[in-house]
């Protein structure tokens, strides 16, 4: 076969939409997995939408089944789907905290083994973390824990898949303003503490980013679609920041 099959969680909206369209965009087969209806308008014919909840393994693994059913294959497979919210220490509870881990975290465990089950040599995994992955901050603990998880996940498979010829690398951007993005920061648990949130993301690009701005969905999306690609045949277990310089290493 000489095209590739994408599947993309949490990819009805957000990062998520981008990701799909821009690896549709680049010829590839996209199945887009989550849990309300998407409002991608792509043709059908390269498109399938897969209603699924990604806090439960039978649902990634049915996820996984009906996109190999429909194109026999699958190479690529993006771990998208997350949430975002502040809260501190002293109002964390179970839900809370079985909420965030379940989606953020477990999902992207239980999506890798279902995906690792059908792939083969060429194939590749990549995961949505984020730079909250790489460094705590105030009020963010379960987030932080979460993402250091995905992060954690992503170069223990690398080191396990490898042997199989797939890759497992992670992405980590910086504040991407999307609509979830907004309505985490328009709490009072937030950084952003009340303030306007334009102003708010423009003041942390001004003196935190070392370029003076914030990533954008697409160019997140170009460096999957680069992870994804044979370009990128040697990178593996590698957890990117894409965050304009906000922590270089």
């Amino acid at each position: 076969m000489n095209f590739r099959t994408v599947l993309i969680t949490g990819g009805s909206k957000g990062l998520g939409k981008k990701l799909a369209e821009s690896f549709f965009a680049n010829g590839d087969y996209v199945a887009v997995a989550a849990r309300n209806s998407h409002d991608l308008f792509l043709p059908a014919e390269r498109f399938r939408f897969i209603k699924t909840d990604v806090r439960y393994p039978g649902e990634l693994e049915k996820a996984v089944s009906e996109t190999v059913a429909w194109t026999g294959q699958l190479n690529v497979m993006i771990n998208n789907a997350g949430q975002s919210a502040w809260k501190p220490l002293a109002e964390i509870n179970e839900t809370f905290w079985d909420d965030m881990i379940n989606t953020n975290m477990k999902s992207v465990m239980f999506g890798c083994k279902a995906a690792a089950h059908v792939m083969k040599t060429g194939d590749s995994i990549i995961n949505i973390s984020s730079l909250a992955g790489k460094r705590g901050s105030a009020n963010n603990a379960v987030y932080c824990a979460s993402k250091f998880g995905v992060n954690g996940i992503t170069q223990s498979l690398a080191k396990e898949l490898g042997t199989r010829g797939i890759r497992v690398n992670a992405v980590c951007p910086v504040y991407l303003r999307t609509d979830g993005l907004e309505e985490a920061l328009n709490t009072a648990d937030s950084p952003s503490k009340g303030m306007d949130i334009t102003f708010f993301l423009k003041e942390f690009a001004r003196t935190q980013t070392a370029l003076g701005v914030l990533p954008t969905e697409e160019q997140v999306a170009d460096t999957c679609l680069f992870l994804s690609s044979k370009a990128a045949g040697a990178i593996t277990g590698q957890c990117i920041n894409i965050d304009c310089g906000v922590l270089p290493q």
